[in-house]
């Protein structure tokens, strides 16, 4: 190998390790934004043609869309948790006072251990500073937990906004990118290649219709609890549990605070009611609705799917959710060429 050759390799790979380092920080956005575009496609397709094909003007219209749909709720959503951060601190303050003046009667009724967790309590309202000693130890997980809610919530606001803004470029240049990726996929791999572009575009779809299908079922499930419940504000809750059922811990956080709601009001039947409801429903919606809806659209088993999501959750973080069932959905079909090959070559000798 030449001088010249060398120089050639070295320049092409420190070419594309800068374009790495640059990309990485956008990479997820970058990802996201692709899934995105390719789920809403049609919509876009659909105003490029009622638009007179101008890929420019159906492309802004498409995010505009995109935006009103995704982007506004949020956004009155966070302001909305945000006005309601100071009567959350009202209200633990007063828990807190509640809490040193004594244990609750029903509390020493809880079979077994309320005699042990009733002597408890005595001993921490009657020892001030072992009660501030157990405040001290819960206020900094619950800081920690506030201040990561809150830039999360951020965070997450300003990653919706750049991938509305690279979603913009794709749709436009849509057509002419899809063009390349499918000669590249030939190129490199022929039948095998597209017929893997088309499994992971598939997958993808399943994977975006089970998301978002599973998010309108606990929404719908959690809202009808909340107004057989009589909690205030059920649209809201319901909205919010649609947003953050991306999240594991994310719907558990709306159903509890309403029962926990319930409860402080002095209707402890429809707080019990309402933590029932939300474990044995709305939580248990995700681990039905989604890995059927999914397997329906991909054509994939559901061990594969559920496989897929949560591993890619703990290897990728939320863009996992897609990453993981698309591997899986190529590695399978790796699998099976690979498998089924020497049985072909057989049958042709």
């Amino acid at each position: 190998m030449d001088n010249k050759r060398l120089a050639r390799i070295a320049l092409v790979t420190l070419l594309a390790l800068g374009c790495f380092l640059i990309l990485q920080p956008f990479v997820a956005a970058i990802l996201f934004a692709a899934i995105v575009c390719v789920t809403t496609w049609p919509l876009h397709a659909w105003l490029l043609a009622r638009l007179g094909g101008r890929p420019a003007l159906a492309s802004a219209c498409t995010t505009l869309l995109l935006m009103l749909v995704v982007l506004v709720p949020m956004v009155f959503l966070a302001l909305s948790l945000a006005d309601a951060v100071p009567a959350l601190v009202e209200k633990l303050r007063e828990v807190v006072q509640r809490a040193a003046m004594g244990p609750p009667e029903w509390l020493g009724k809880i079979p077994f251990i309320g005699g042990q967790l009733d002597a408890y309590w005595h001993s921490l309202a009657e020892s001030r500073e072992e009660f501030n000693k157990l405040l001290k130890q819960l206020y900094d997980p619950a800081r920690t937990v506030l201040l990561k809610t809150v830039a999360l919530t951020g965070e997450g606001l300003l990653q919706i906004v750049l991938v509305l803004f690279i979603a913009f470029f794709l749709y436009r240049d849509g057509p002419a990118l899809g063009k390349r990726l499918e000669d590249s996929s030939r190129r490199l791999g022929g039948e095998l290649g597209e017929q893997m572009l088309a499994l992971a575009r598939s997958t993808v779809m399943g994977v975006m219709v089970g998301i978002v299908g599973t998010a309108a079922a606990q929404a719908l499930v959690a809202l009808a609890g909340f107004l057989i419940a009589g909690v205030p504000g059920a649209l809201l809750l319901a909205a919010a549990i649609f947003f953050l059922s991306m999240i594991p811990v994310g719907p558990p956080l709306v159903w509890g605070g309403a029962a926990f709601w319930l409860y402080d009001q002095g209707q402890t039947g429809w707080a019990i009611f309402m933590a029932i409801y939300g474990i044995a429903v709305i939580s248990s919606v995700d681990n039905f609705v989604k890995p059927l809806l999914i397997s329906r659209t991909a054509s994939l088993p559901i061990l594969l799917i559920a496989l897929g999501v949560f591993g890619g959750v703990l290897a990728f973080g939320f863009i996992g959710i897609f990453l993981g069932p698309v591997l899986l959905a190529l590695g399978l079909v790796l699998a099976e060429k690979w498998t089924t090959a020497p049985s072909a070559f057989a049958e042709r000798e």
